[in-house]
């Protein structure tokens, strides 16, 4: 990114000076001067100038400054009057977005062998706010029997809003026999640990089975009415006895979640190499569909000819573990690219990572820049050039645009800064501060 100076110095002409009669003063912070505007501006505490902003759910596409104050979206418009501000951001050229909802992501990590506090997950901060995400859904790592330690040990100590899809497994994905065992998928635990987590369990989610029954899937929507939460499906091992259509077109509801559906593994692609139809039937009926590309469910055969038929995602998700970062997947705007690639215009690159899956889990105070949300903020460079994207099966696409996080701020708080928008410029003369972060 070129570099810029981002200090605007606002100088106050002589003339006003001794109008006011009063020694005039400069803020470190914005070059502000004191004692005339600044004593009625609003004193913001963070001001996105410039840049683009796209949200979707107030149908906003255009050059805006987004103002911050207390933790909370404050202001959204066009120049801003900054001079009471305590720190401006330039944004000129650059997209601000609200932070980005990951729909699909395994946060448990600890001491086990799989997903549930195992070795799979990972700490959600550290993979995050590097790519935007300031809100992250994990999608079933635990289960009622294991959640209260998930709480614990993650989202009570996460700066990351983290959510949760509830596993109908009661030890979550603990891996195998332990995700086999139907005498462990019941719903009440289920809708009860649900209902004890209002807002925090925001589902149910069904993954990985082998069998033939529909158990996992049937009492896992009855949990979720029990809860009146959506349910979010991972089909597992694909069955003649319970074939993908009857499941999309029968068994869901509206509001419920197909996830990994351009994985290609569960039927999703038909030999004639066009798009399932029971995909769309199921759209007709509500359903709505996950990336969560993972590291084996996102394949360039079934995503190019689903973009061509128009069946773009309703969710943008990452399926983030140990596996899937350092592979194909790598993170939440590295799979926004894809889909930019893919000829998806961007302000719906945006709304799938953002409003759609804010409504889907319920929690429309989140994914949008209203007044009064959550001063969750992204803000991305597109840059321009060759880009090589890899499937999960190894394959590249080549692509001309890629997003790149420039900053990330959750509840006011700039927690990602790629190229230092927000640090003073240094000096020779300048005096060294305590160390940002923990020493």
């Amino acid at each position: 990114m070129p570099t810029r100076d981002r200090l605007h110095r606002i100088l106050l002409p002589a003339g006003i000076a001794l109008l006011v009669g009063a020694t005039v003063g400069v803020t470190p912070s914005t070059g502000a001067t004191s004692g005339t505007k600044a004593d009625t501006a609003e004193a913001y505490d963070l001001v996105i100038r410039r840049g683009h902003v796209i949200d979707p759910k107030n149908g906003i596409d255009d050059v805006r400054d987004v103002a911050v104050k207390g933790g909370k979206i404050a202001k959204v418009a066009a120049n801003i009057d900054t001079s009471a501000t305590k720190q401006t951001v330039d944004a000129e050229g650059e997209f601000v977005t609200p932070g980005l909802i990951d729909l699909h992501a395994h946060l448990f990590s600890g001491p086990e062998g799989a997903y549930a506090n195992g070795k799979n997950g990972v700490a959600p901060d550290g993979f995050t706010f590097r790519s935007g995400v300031t809100t992250a859904v994990d999608a079933g790592s635990a289960g009622a029997s294991n959640f209260d330690l998930f709480k614990k040990n993650t989202i009570d100590r996460s700066k990351t809003r983290v959510l949760a899809f509830l596993n109908i497994v009661g030890k979550g994905m603990a891996g195998n026999p332990a995700e086999q065992d139907l005498s462990d998928m019941k719903p009440g635990p289920a809708a009860e640990k649900a209902r004890q987590y209002p807002g925090t369990i925001i589902g149910i989610k069904t993954a990985h089975y082998e069998g033939p029954e529909w158990t996992p899937v049937d009492n896992s929507l009855q949990a979720g009415k029990d809860a009146n939460v959506p349910v979010l499906v991972d089909f597992g091992e694909p069955r003649p006895e319970r074939p993908l259509k009857t499941l999309l077109t029968e068994k869901l509801r509206p509001g419920d979640i197909y996830s990994h559906a351009y994985s290609g593994n569960r039927g999703e692609l038909g030999e004639d190499g066009k798009l399932n139809p029971a995909m769309q039937q199921g759209r007709d009926r509500g359903v709505l569909y996950d990336v969560g590309h993972g590291g084996g469910s996102f394949g360039w055969r079934v995503a190019v000819p689903a973009m061509k038929e128009g069946f773009t995602p309703d969710a943008i998700s990452t399926d983030l573990h140990i596996t899937s970062m350092n592979s194909g997947m790598k993170d939440m705007s590295n799979v926004m690219s894809k889909f930019l690639t893919l000829g998806m215009p961007l302000k719906d690159v945006v709304d799938a990572s953002t409003w759609k899956p804010a409504k889907a889990i319920k929690r429309p105070d989140l994914g949008n820049l209203s007044v009064g949300a959550p001063a969750d903020i992204a803000v991305f460079a597109n840059q321009k050039g060759t880009f090589g994207y890899v499937d999960s099966f190894g394959f590249r696409l080549d692509g001309t645009q890629k997003l790149s996080t420039e900053l990330t701020v959750r509840g006011g708080e700039v927690v990602w800064d790629l190229n230092g928008l927000t640090a003073k410029k240094w000096t020779p003369t300048a005096k060294p501060t305590d160390p940002v972060g923990e020493h």
